[in-house]
């Protein structure tokens, strides 16, 4: 693979300036890098997730083990929310000065290992400590890998390559909600923690062989610049420079609220739907575990739906398409909260289109962050986003938890969704750019 990719640089590179036919040759081998980069970062995201959503299917099982409440399940998975919302706030900027081959290789092999350790911990408060910090490790990828496409991907086209990246974070869900139920059906809830994961080695590992982290690391010129772009004074700025000049931009402050919001929506979602759909009688209960995969297929579908769509048709209003899509999301969800577990097909007709529809966003939020601040800034600006966003997620699960709690009643989790979901697109309004 070293020496094919030596030849395919030195061919490119020879290319350069020699005609019109080696100007082509040379744009070709650079459309063929780029779409190589994207599928590395998808096929290492695809199996990211394994390592944090695997956790609403031991939910059940460690509840009755032991002997917890809605809210102390609320709170455990809000530590994670809360470990990842702190960790990108850190290593987003870490991901623009050290790269992400680094970062998401580490972050990988901690995640691994802190999913094992969980599963083995009986004290409830040790597991909640290393459920934080798996949090903390799972935040090394996301703004890293989004620096990278901000690298090799021009604002035109950012939108569909946010898409796919989306579409394999969407499968992620799919696979890891797959995995878990053949997991949950055959071994004790422990191993819900043990097995899936150790596909997040295997993404990791290709990822950190084969990608490159930006097109001068392949032999190629870097992107032209872009009209956010401050590259003299982004290069030479420190730290908390950087920090300050994102904190500043009105509307990125408008932006995080409204994906914090979404985020409580999302995470609502991929937490509370397999404890409501499973029921008490979890273990019996086979057309509820099938019924809950139509939520993270849904959310694929929304990814790359929705950032080809505000490329075509909303390429500097990607707002429009966010309130679009969250106010959809607010009335599906007011509708998961009336109907029946008993439906199943009801059910998977609405999961899979509030999945859709609450997921759909993530495309043009993302895709705001170089916009907004600069590509230079893009891994602090999607970090600083992203911690806003989980801190709000955390915050959301605990409240759903106790909503539980006081109705007695799953339901009100649906509730709780359509609410953050109704100020998300409020809130998304006045970005216009």
């Amino acid at each position: 693979m070293a020496t094919s990719e030596s030849s395919s640089k030195s061919t490119c590179a020879s290319g350069q300036g020699a005609g019109s036919t080696s100007s082509v040759a040379h744009s070709l081998c650079f459309r063929a890098a780029q779409w190589r980069v994207l599928l590395l970062v998808m096929f290492c995201y695809l199996f990211f997730y394994t390592g944090r959503q695997n956790f609403g299917f031991a939910a059940r099982g460690m509840q009755e083990e032991l002997g917890l409440s809605a809210t102390a399940i609320g709170l455990f998975s809000a530590m994670l929310l809360v470990g990842y919302g702190l960790g990108q706030a850190i290593n987003g900027n870490l991901a623009d000065i050290y790269g992400a081959r680094r970062m998401v290789t580490i972050g990988a092999y901690l995640s691994f290992a802190l999913n094992w350790c969980v599963s083995f911990i009986r004290p409830f408060p040790l597991a909640v400590a290393c459920w934080g910090a798996n949090g903390l490790a799972q935040s090394t990828a996301w703004p890293a890998l989004s620096r990278v496409l901000a690298n090799w991907w021009p604002r035109e086209e950012r939108g569909k390559a946010i898409g796919f990246y989306l579409l394999a974070a969407g499968f992620s869900s799919t696979l890891t909600f797959l995995l878990c139920i053949f997991v949950i059906r055959a071994l004790d809830w422990r191993w819900v923690f043990r097995l899936p994961v150790t596909l997040l080695l295997l993404g990791a590992t290709v990822f950190l062989l084969f990608a490159r982290n930006r097109p001068e690391d392949a032999g190629f010129a870097p992107l032209p610049p872009e009209p956010a772009d401050a590259p003299s004074a982004a290069g030479s700025e420190t730290s908390l420079e950087r920090y300050a000049r994102v904190l500043r931009n009105r509307p990125f402050q408008l932006a995080c609220l409204s994906i914090g919001c979404e985020s409580i929506a999302r995470y609502g979602l991929l937490n509370w739907v397999p404890v409501h759909f499973l029921g008490p009688n979890w273990r019996e209960n086979a057309a509820g575990v099938w019924v809950t995969m139509a939520l993270p297929l849904g959310m694929a579908a929304g990814a790359l739906t929705a950032g080809l769509l505000a490329d075509r048709w909303f390429p500097e209003r990607r707002s429009r398409v966010v309130l679009f899509f969250l106010a959809g999301a607010a009335v599906t969800s007011l509708l998961l909260a009336v109907v029946s577990t008993s439906n199943p097909v009801a059910g998977i007709v609405l999961l899979a289109v509030t999945g859709f529809l609450v997921y759909g966003p993530q495309a043009s939020y993302w895709a705001l962050c170089p916009a907004l601040v600069g590509r230079e800034r893009a891994g602090t600006a999607t970090g600083l986003m992203d911690a806003g966003a989980y801190g709000f997620a955390a915050l959301g699960q605990v409240v759903i938890g106790r909503a539980i709690d006081a109705s007695q009643s799953t339901a009100s989790a649906f509730l709780v969704i359509a609410a953050t979901c109704v100020v998300g697109a409020i809130t998304i309004v006045p970005v216009k750019k």
